[in-house]
């Protein structure tokens, strides 16, 4: 008698369940446009134009008061304010790492040991111990240098969204709007001599209009994997500036 296969009906469900499953790359990215996180991710990268703006604006404003007024005593106070708010805007960065985009990120020193009753803002009792603890904190320092780059992050997910919107936009409206070529300004797609083009691509046949909108679905998808791995880039480099650790997405 033949000996008895190990391969049974179960084994065999359980091997074409393990070879129907799709590598872990392929769900993810298959998977960017269905997760909530992608859109904490793109709200984070929202943010950081404005954010990075008011920052670099506030930082070159108290820091060119401060060193300005320096000689009336005036001068010191401010520098000191501005690193104050300094720490203060990167636990703003440390928590927005944390709500939109998963990665722990550690408030700054200074802001996890200040208590109201260190007189921070009037000298009194433990005036002078908050203040040395602020300048001597690394990661007072640390958030100076997340708030300037913060500023060029912003820069770079501006251009990154817009980009990606609008050629997304463009080619997958092609199907609506190919033949109404008037209708498309601001949707992504351009008017070229009458004609309705996305790029160098000039769409006016229903054929293109669809093959242009199969090339915007997959294009979407590299997008939002793309955007998702900046926004983590970025908050893992908050991470390392405040002395976090690993993302968790």
């Amino acid at each position: 008698m033949p000996p008895t296969s190990a391969s049974g009906p179960g084994s065999s469900r359980s091997s074409g369940a393990s070879g129907s499953r799709l590598p872990g790359w392929t769900r993810r990215f298959l998977g960017a446009p269905f997760r909530a996180g992608t859109y904490g991710n793109l709200l984070y990268l929202a943010l950081a134009f404005p954010l990075g703006l008011i920052y670099f604006v506030g930082l070159a404003l108290g820091v060119t008061l401060g060193v300005g007024l320096l000689i009336t005593w005036i001068g010191l106070p401010i520098l000191l304010v501005t690193l104050a708010a300094a720490t203060a805007a990167a636990g703003l960065e440390a928590a927005l790492a944390g709500r939109l985009v998963g990665v722990d990120v550690p408030v700054p020193a200074f802001l996890r040991e200040f208590d109201v009753s260190d007189g921070l803002v009037l000298p009194g009792d433990g005036f002078l111990d908050a203040v040395t603890r602020l300048l001597t904190a690394r990661s007072t320092w640390t958030s100076v240098v997340l708030l300037l780059a913060k500023f060029g992050f912003g820069l770079l997910s501006f251009v990154a969204l817009a980009v990606g919107a609008g050629v997304a936009g463009g080619l997958l409206a092609a199907p609506f709007l190919y033949d109404d070529p008037s209708a498309v300004l601001g949707v992504g797609g351009l008017v070229v001599d009458g004609e309705y083009a996305v790029g160098p691509w000039v769409v006016d046949t229903l054929p293109e209009a669809l093959g242009a909108a199969a090339v915007g679905v997959v294009f979407l998808f590299v997008a939002l994997d793309l955007l998702n791995a900046l926004a983590r880039v970025h908050a893992r480099y908050t991470a390392a500036l405040l002395g976090g650790g690993d993302g968790r997405n």
